[in-house]
């Protein structure tokens, strides 16, 4: 059985058509958060790969997805994903995740989930060269994502959620979800407090923020 963990309808949906018709006969389910996935894991949860997007979906940290993954070590996870930092691309190199990204070709990704329902690693092609490439920096000095630092650039400057959503072409869903895991990441609970910290973080300048 493949767990699609993602909250995204055309991730979703591109996933299950992969499964239907590279892994004929293999069950596609969704899940749409971690109380969801935790109940289908404990009734079926031998020989279960999970799919999971760590950025939308609601884990509270790296340490509390290990603790889920220990807790149900027959299952195989899959990191399915765009909006990676290198922190947690480390991190879950480290505890032998495989991870594929969104943008992967379709071989890539069906290679992906074969392995992991083979119970072995898979690392994509990009990921890996990121890891191994000495150009790569290894000097961050925030644990957003790319995309996040854009968005809370586009935060401090005033901008609300539905102004972000049509500056980036996005949905108001996937906004406001890049701005709760900012929010959370950071550890602020309002815009005033993720304005303070990309002034402090130098993300965005002070005589820019006040222009």
């Amino acid at each position: 059985m493949f767990l699609i963990a993602d909250n995204q309808d055309i991730t979703r949906a591109g996933l299950h058509n992969i499964v239907e018709t590279a892994f004929v006969g293999s069950v596609c389910k969704d899940v749409t958060d971690k109380r969801e996935l935790v109940s289908v894991l404990e009734h079926e949860g031998n020989g279960c790969v999970v799919v999971f997007d760590y950025e939308l979906f609601d884990f509270k940290s790296f340490d509390d997805f290990l603790i889920l993954r220990d807790r149900f070590p027959n299952a195989s996870w899959l990191v399915f994903s765009n909006e990676l930092s290198e922190t947690f691309l480390r991190n879950a190199a480290a505890h032998s995740l495989g991870i594929v990204l969104k943008d992967c070709s379709r071989d890539e990704i069906i290679s992906a989930l074969q392995y992991a329902a083979e119970g072995k690693r898979y690392l994509c092609q990009t990921v890996t060269n990121l890891l191994v490439d000495n150009d790569y920096v290894n000097t961050e000095k925030t644990p957003l994502t790319p995309t996040e630092i854009e968005i809370l650039k586009l935060i401090a400057h005033g901008l609300s959620v539905k102004e972000i959503a049509a500056k980036r072409i996005s949905s108001v869903h996937t906004i406001t979800t890049h701005k709760k895991n900012i929010f959370r990441k950071l550890g602020v609970n309002n815009v005033y407090e993720a304005t303070k910290y990309a002034l402090r973080a130098g993300l965005v300048e002070m005589m820019e923020y006040y222009i």
